[in-house]
C-alpha cells in the first residue's frame, strides 16, 4: 500500500539529522508526529478546526520578535485566521511568511515588519511533519497524508499514491483540486504541494491555474525516492522554495501563482553565485525555447535586489524589442519591484550617470554610441534576453564598455557557435563548458515543460524545387538571426515569387482549411499560417475566407505608412492587436487562425496554438524560434495537447531537423 511503500519511508527519512552524499549534505531533523501519536498532536491543537499549531506559533513568534506582547501575538493569529480562503488570501499569507506585512507595535509605537521565519539562522525555526492531519469545517472533513509546518504554520502538504498505479500523479492532482474546494481554510496558508508514488515525485504551487504548473522534481543524480525526499525537504531548501521560488504575478489583470521549476531554481542559484564572484563577470544561461527564461530572470533580479550583500544594486534588463519591454515591465511591476523603463537613449544615460538604484528595463538599441566607463560601480548586473541576437555587434561592445565592472548574464535558447557574434565567446569564457547553466530540448520534453514537435509536409506539388531551395537557403546563411534581417534577405530570392503566387496560395488555403476543420478545430486548438510576406498574408486571408468563416482568421502584420489600400485594410493599432492576441489565447473567442509573417514569431506565448502552417522560407534562429511557438503544453477539460504540429509547404523540413 501507499502507506508502507511511500508514506512511512518518507517519515523515517525526515527524522534523520542529516543525509550525506559525495557532493551534498542535506539537513532534515523534522519533528515527525505519526498518526499513532494522537496525544502529542493534541498538545499542539485542541480541535480538528485548528489549522495553526498555536503553542508552537506563539513561542516562535515571541522568540523571533521579542518586542511583541502576548496580546499582539494573539492578534496576529486572528489576522491569519481572518485571511480570505482564496488566492488573494494565500498571497497575503505568503507576504507574512516573507516578513513583508507591517504590524503596529504598541510598545514601539510604529509599524514593524514581523519575522515569521528566521532565514539567517535556520535552526532557530521549528520543523514539524504531521501524518494524517485532519481538517474539519462543519461541511467537509479531509485527511492530508503529511502536512509540513514551519514555526507552527502549515506550508507544504504531501499526497501519497500507490506505486502500482500508473496514473498516480493525475489522480493526486484531482485530489489537490478537491482540497482547494473543500478545505480552503488550510489551503489559504499552504504554499506548495507534493504528489508522489515513490517512483514519481511532482510538486506545484497551491492555487495553481492549470495542471501544467505541476513539475517533475528530479535531483541531478536521478532515481531514488529517499534522496528525493531528503533533497526536497532539506530545511534550507524548503524555506527557499516557499519564500523565494514561489512568485505571485498579475497576468491579464488576474492574480496568478507560480513556483519555479527545478531547472529555473538551479539557474537562479548559479546566477546569484556568479554575482558574488568578483573575478568572473560573464555567464550564459542556455535554456531551450519555452522553458520560462523570463521568470528565471525576474526571480534572480528580485533575489539580488533583496540581498544586503549587494548593497542596493542596479539591475539592467535588456530585451531586443519594444513589445517585450512592455511585457517585462508589467511582469516586474507585478512582483512589486522598483522598476523604471528607459524611455530614450538620453533617459537611460541619465539613469546610469545619476546612479539610480533598482531595476531598469531597456532595449539594446539605446546603448548606441555610449561613452566608455559611464558607470564603473561593481554592483551593476545586466541580464540580456535573446542574447544570441543582441550582443553580436557594436551595440554589445558599447554596453560592455559603458559598464566595465558590471556582471553580465546572457539568456538564450539558441546560442550561436560561429562568427564574430559567437554567444559562447561573449558570455561563456569564465566557464569550462562555456555556459553557466544548460537546459536542453530533450530534458525539457522529458520534464513536460515543453512538448515534442511533429513535422509533416504539404502536397509535393507545392514544395519549392530542391535546387532553388538549396540555393536560396544558402543565400540566407548568417541572415536569419532575426526576422527583420531575414525579411530583407528574402526580398531578392527567386522562391519569394513562387511563395507569393496567388494561384498557389489559393490552392494551399483550400488544403489548410480542410486540415484545420478535420484535425485542429475539433480538438479545440488554434493555428498559425506563416506566409512569406505581408502581401502573401493578405492573399492567404482572401483565399481562406472562401473556405472558412471570415471571422475565423485575422492578419497580424507590421503596418507601414506608405502601404497600399489592401494592406492598410489589415492594419491594427496597438490596442486592437493586443485584443486579437488575447482573444486568440482564449478557447471561447475568435480568431482561431492568425496569419503572420513578421510579428508573433518570437516571444508570443499561446499554449492553445497547436498547428503551424509554414509557407515562408527561413532557417537557423528564426526557424527554431518560429516552430517553438507550438511547443507549449496545454490542457482543457482533461484533454492534453499531445505535441506541436508543423505542416511545411516549402520543403525546409530537412533544414528543420538540422536546426
Amino acid at each position: 500500500t501507499e502507506k508502507n511503500s511511500v508514506q512511512k519511508p518518507a517519515l523515517n527519512y525526515l527524522k534523520q539529522e542529516t543525509a550525506k552524499y559525495d557532493t551534498e549534505t542535506y539537513t532534515l531533523k523534522w519533528e515527525v508526529i505519526t498518526e499513532n501519536q494522537k496525544n502529542k498532536l493534541n498538545e499542539l491543537r485542541t480541535s480538528e478546526t485548528q489549522i495553526i499549531l498555536e503553542p508552537i506559533f506563539k513561542q516562535q513568534i515571541k522568540k523571533l520578535n521579542p518586542f511583541l506582547t502576548d496580546e499582539e501575538i494573539n492578534n496576529l493569529l486572528r489576522q491569519l485566521d481572518a485571511l480570505s480562503p482564496s488566492i488573494q488570501g494565500n498571497y497575503e499569507a505568503w507576504k507574512y511568511l516573507r516578513g513583508e506585512k507591517p504590524f503596529y507595535s504598541s510598545k514601539e509605537k510604529r509599524d514593524l515588519n514581523i519575522r515569521f521565519i528566521d532565514t539567517e539562522n535556520i535552526s532557530n525555526n521549528t520543523f514539524h511533519a504531521i501524518e494524517e492531519f485532519t481538517i474539519t469545517n462543519g461541511k467537509y472533513r479531509n485527511r492530508f497524508d503529511i502536512v509540513f509546518f514551519i514555526n507552527g504554520i502549515p506550508v507544504i502538504f504531501q499526497e501519497n499514491k500507490s506505486p502500482k498505479k500508473d496514473n498516480a500523479i493525475d489522480e493526486g492532482i484531482d485530489q489537490v483540486k478537491r482540497y482547494h474546494e473543500e478545505s480552503k481554510e488550510i489551503l489559504k496558508l499552504l504554499q506548495a504541494f507534493v504528489i508522489t508514488n515513490n517512483l514519481h515525485f511532482s510538486y506545484g504551487p497551491t492555487w495553481f491555474s492549470s495542471v501544467k504548473d505541476t513539475y517533475n522534481y528530479r535531483e541531478e543524480q536521478e532515481g531514488d525516492y529517499k534522496r528525493l525526499i531528503e533533497s526536497f525537504f532539506d530545511r534550507q531548501r524548503t524555506i527557499k522554495l516557499i519564500l523565494d521560488y514561489v512568485q505571485f504575478l498579475y497576468k491579464d489583470n488576474q492574480l496568478q501563482k507560480v513556483i519555479l521549476k527545478p531547472h529555473q531554481i538551479r539557474a537562479v542559484e548559479k546566477i546569484i553565485q556568479r554575482a558574488e564572484e568578483e573575478d568572473k563577470l560573464r555567464g550564459l544561461i542556455w535554456h531551450t525555447q519555452g522553458s520560462g527564461k523570463t521568470l528565471t530572470m525576474i526571480t534572480a533580479a528580485k533575489l539580488i535586489m533583496e540581498n544586503p550583500k549587494f548593497q542596493n544594486p542596479t539591475i539592467l534588463m535588456i530585451v531586443d524589442r519594444n513589445e517585450l519591454e512592455q511585457q517585462l515591465f508589467k511582469n516586474i511591476e507585478s512582483v512589486k519591484l522598483p522598476v523604471k523603463r528607459a524611455e530614450s537613449k538620453k533617459d537611460l544615460k541619465q539613469l546610469l550617470e545619476t546612479d539610480y538604484r533598482g531595476l531598469i528595463i531597456s532595449t539594446i538599441h539605446k546603448f548606441d554610441d555610449f561613452p566608455p566607463n559611464l558607470n564603473t560601480r561593481k554592483n551593476i548586473f545586466v541580464f540580456i534576453d535573446e542574447a544570441h541576437r543582441t550582443t553580436g555587434g557594436d551595440l554589445g561592445n558599447h554596453l560592455m564598455g559603458a559598464l566595465p565592472n558590471a556582471t553580465i548574464i546572457g539568456f538564450t535558447g539558441t546560442p550561436r557557435a560561429t562568427g564574430k557574434a559567437n554567444t559562447f565567446l561573449t558570455f561563456g569564457k569564465d566557464d569550462e563548458n562555456l555556459y553557466l547553466d544548460k537546459y536542453s530540448i530533450a530534458e525539457s520534453i522529458k520534464d513536460g515543460t515543453t512538448l515534442r514537435l511533429h513535422y509533416t509536409h504539404g502536397p509535393n506539388e507545392y514544395l519549392i524545387n530542391q535546387e532553388t531551395l538549396e540555393k536560396d537557403l544558402e543565400a540566407l546563411k548568417n541572415k536569419a538571426d532575426d526576422v527583420e534581417t531575414l525579411d530583407k534577405a528574402i526580398e531578392n530570392l527567386s522562391s519569394k515569387i513562387i511563395l507569393e503566387d496567388p494561384k498557389r496560395i489559393e490552392e494551399i488555403a483550400k488544403v489548410i482549411a480542410k486540415h484545420f476543420k478535420e484535425n485542429v478545430e475539433p480538438n479545440g486548438y488554434k493555428a498559425f499560417v506563416v506566409a512569406v510576406s505581408r502581401k502573401a498574408c493578405v492573399l492567404y486571408k482572401k483565399a481562406l475566407d472562401k473556405y472558412l468563416p471570415p471571422e475565423y482568421s485575422k492578419v497580424v502584420i507590421s503596418p507601414y505608412y506608405n502601404d497600399d489600400k489592401e494592406l492598410k485594410e489589415h492594419h491594427l493599432d496597438p490596442e486592437q492587436e493586443r485584443q486579437v492576441r488575447e482573444n486568440f489565447k482564449d478557447p471561447n473567442k475568435l480568431p482561431k487562425i492568425l496569419i503572420v509573417t513578421d510579428k508573433l514569431l518570437t516571444g508570443f506565448d499561446a499554449p492553445i496554438l497547436y498547428c503551424l502552417y509554414l509557407d515562408k522560407i527561413m532557417r537557423d534562429h528564426v526557424l527554431l524560434q518560429t516552430i517553438a511557438r507550438v511547443n507549449r503544453p496545454y490542457e482543457k477539460d482533461g484533454l492534453k495537447k499531445p505535441a506541436g504540429l508543423i505542416v511545411d509547404f516549402v520543403g525546409i523540413l530537412s533544414d528543420l531537423k538540422k536546426a
